[in-house]
């Protein structure tokens, strides 16, 4: 490729052109040693970036162009980053697994529902540090659209923060406060769109046929029409179709989610080149991991539902190979809430190992949790994970009992098959039993965008109210997810054992959307009284407390652990191998209500000659026929004594 000179020498390896670099970054400066280590980092990522571009624009004009503005933005944002932050770099290269640390332990949280402003958060952090947490995500403070914004992701300026959260400098003291005490900040990143108020929206509305071609506009409904033929709706109750006629535009606008949020171009190279200057601004504030929201749909293909498109790995690719160069301690989490089969490419396969997302949401194991507690039964999950392909070794799940977000029963059809019912009739029953409609359901769940037409129903709830206010179904659920490796994320109020507002419909733009309900201020009152253990509260934030220490010191839950489900066990208990050079870790959990035996020659089997249950101190001793006695929603992270 004909990409300019200084980069491109720089790029194949020509070191001795490193003083070139200067003109990169506009100017002189630069030590020779950062310059060495720059020019190295972009030797090292090059290929990576020339690959990614070259798979999303085959004109090699069009592909030389971005390159050379892609470099020049990380050679820049390189050259401004601070020193504490080219400090902590240089920390994450010598430590590259970091994020598969057993001592990673997650928290999620709105900042004004926490603690009223991003001052307040760094007020707050006695909470958070006693629970464990070590990975802090802020749910969407980037500007949004005033009114119904969907939570913060109709975003109208990327560079600016919430007017009632703070500013810019707030959010990188918040940053460089969370770091000195161990915590890394995430941030949200919308990709897939912007609000209908952004600069570049209003400009498009304007006329400057540029900035109309960071859209999809199309000028009758002959083209959408036919796309709408194979694209699911993400929100039939309250926005319907895909596309939305704007008077101002004169056209019809992709809007996948909402009328207000127009879908982004990103086969136009101006768009992938703007977030990527977005993606390092934000890496020079401090924030060390980035949820890339709604990734599976920034690529559209007539014909397909425009999910989990090949480009979107392209995409991420030369974002991450960018980002990479400038700010090698940035890590980026893919927010997929897909299909299983589709998951672990977003951790990378293929041409795209090891070079796209660090991170990505393990939808499954989370609905596979809910179903095994509503059935006590673990036959549809053992079925489920071992259809799952083998994760990346330099990928790490996010593990969750819940997210911000409802629950949708993502229940695959030929799992559900396997496991001896259709996958209809279990995502119906899921549905009734966490909507409490069910016979002999404890849950208080609420019902979230039901579809007339399939029938399926998704649910919104605190964790609290899904388990019925148990505090071993709860305790048993976050010991799953904290158990399977990767890193486990609490949502804020589960810790409290917080139940669903029910005043979530009275708060200004909230009456249409019942996921407020699980969406509650923090209860400063409950979380002054969280040493109480004669309370729920109490005994749920020591229990959780409890996992991230336990957790912490079994370098088994080391990330790169292999995960083997074992077959042919009870049919109420999940046993769960991990398999590490430490030495091999066996999660066993009950998800009935009585009593289940594991045999203790399986145990024996996988390298444990003397069994000791990690949560409860205790050696694990069996009678004389050798079976072991799981309690009701027992929960044993088991490994040599």
């Amino acid at each position: 490729m004909g990409a300019p000179r200084e980069i491109h020498a720089v790029a194949a390896g020509q070191l001795e052109a490193r003083p070139g670099l200067d003109a990169l970054v506009g100017g002189g400066g630069l030590s020779p040693d950062r310059r060495r280590a720059f020019a190295l980092r972009l030797d090292r990522y090059w290929p990576d970036l020339e690959a990614a571009v070259a798979e999303l624009h085959p004109d090699p004009q069009v592909a030389d162009g971005l390159l050379a503005r892609l470099v020049r933005a990380a050679a820049t944002a390189y050259a401004e980053r601070p020193a504490d932050l080219h400090e902590l770099d240089q920390h994450r290269l010598l430590t590259p697994d970091w994020l598969q640390q057993p001592g990673m332990f997650g928290y999620a949280c709105y900042a004004d529902r926490f603690a009223g402003d991003l001052r307040g958060v760094a007020e707050r952090l006695d909470h958070l540090e006693e629970l464990g947490v070590t990975y802090l995500h802020l749910m969407p403070l980037l500007a949004p659209r005033e009114g119904d914004n969907d939570g913060g992701y109709a975003v109208r300026d990327y560079r600016a923060v919430r007017d009632d959260l703070g500013t810019t400098e707030d959010l990188r003291d918040l940053a460089t406060t969370l770091r000195g005490r161990g915590i890394s900040l995430v941030v949200d990143l919308v990709l897939n769109h912007v609000a209908r108020e952004h600069e570049w929206a209003a400009r498009a509305r304007a006329g400057e046929a540029a900035y109309r071609d960071y859209f999809h506009v199309f000028p009758d409904r002959d083209l959408p029409d036919a796309y709408e033929r194979t694209l699911p709706e993400v929100f039939p109750d309250f926005a319907p179709g895909s596309f939305t006629w704007d008077d101002e535009l004169a056209g019809w606008v992709w809007t996948t989610f909402n009328e207000w949020q127009w879908d982004l171009n990103w086969a136009n190279p101006a768009v992938l080149a703007e977030l990527a200057e977005v993606i390092l601004w934000l890496a020079n504030l401090g924030v060390e991991v980035l949820r890339l929201d709604a990734i599976a749909f920034l690529w559209k293909r007539m014909g397909t539902s425009c999910q989990n498109q090949p480009e979107v790995h392209a995409i991420t690719q030369a974002l991450h190979a960018l980002t990479r160069m400038a700010a090698p301690a940035v890590a980026f989490k893919a927010e997929a809430i897909v299909g299983p089969r589709d998951l672990v490419q977003y951790l990378g396969t293929g041409r795209h190992a090891g070079r796209v997302s660090d991170l990505a949401y393990h939808n499954s194991l989370m609905v596979q949790i809910w179903s095994m507690l509503a059935t006590g039964n673990t036959i549809l999950a053992r079925q489920a994970f071992h259809a799952l392909p083998p994760t990346p070794g330099t990928g790490t799940w996010v593990t969750y009992v819940r997210c911000h977000d409802d629950i949708g029963w993502a229940i695959d059809d030929s799992d559900a098959h396997a496991a001896g019912v259709t996958g209809p009739g279990h995502r119906h029953f899921l549905a009734d039993w966490y909507a409490g409609t069910f016979p002999g359901s404890w849950a208080e769940g609420l019902v979230f965008q039901a579809n007339a037409e399939t029938g399926d129903r998704r649910i919104s709830g605190t964790a609290a109210s899904l388990a019925g206010h148990e505090e071993a179904r709860i305790l048993l659920a976050h010991a799953i997810a904290a158990g399977w490796g990767g890193i486990p994320v609490i949502w804020s109020g589960d810790e409290l054992a917080q139940p669903n507002n029910p005043g979530w419909a009275d708060e200004a733009g909230h009456a249409d959307d019942n996921r407020w309900a699980h969406r509650p201020r923090l209860d400063w009152g409950l979380a002054s009284a969280r040493d109480d253990r004669s309370t729920l509260a109490g005994r749920v934030f020591s229990g959780l407390a409890h996992l991230a220490r336990v957790r912490a010191g079994l370098p088994q839950l080391h990330a790169s652990a292999d995960t083997i489900v074992l077959p042919d066990t009870d049919d109420g208990v999940l046993a769960v191998v991990r398999r590490h050079a430490s030495g091999p870790m066996v999660g066993l959990y009950n998800v009935s209500a009585e009593r289940r035996p594991f045999h203790l020659h399986r145990l024996r089997a996988e390298g444990l000659a003397a069994p000791y249950d990690a949560l409860s101190g205790q050696v694990l001793e069996a009678g004389g026929d050798g079976v072991l006695w799981l309690p009701a929603y027992a929960a044993w992270w088991v490994v040599d004594r």
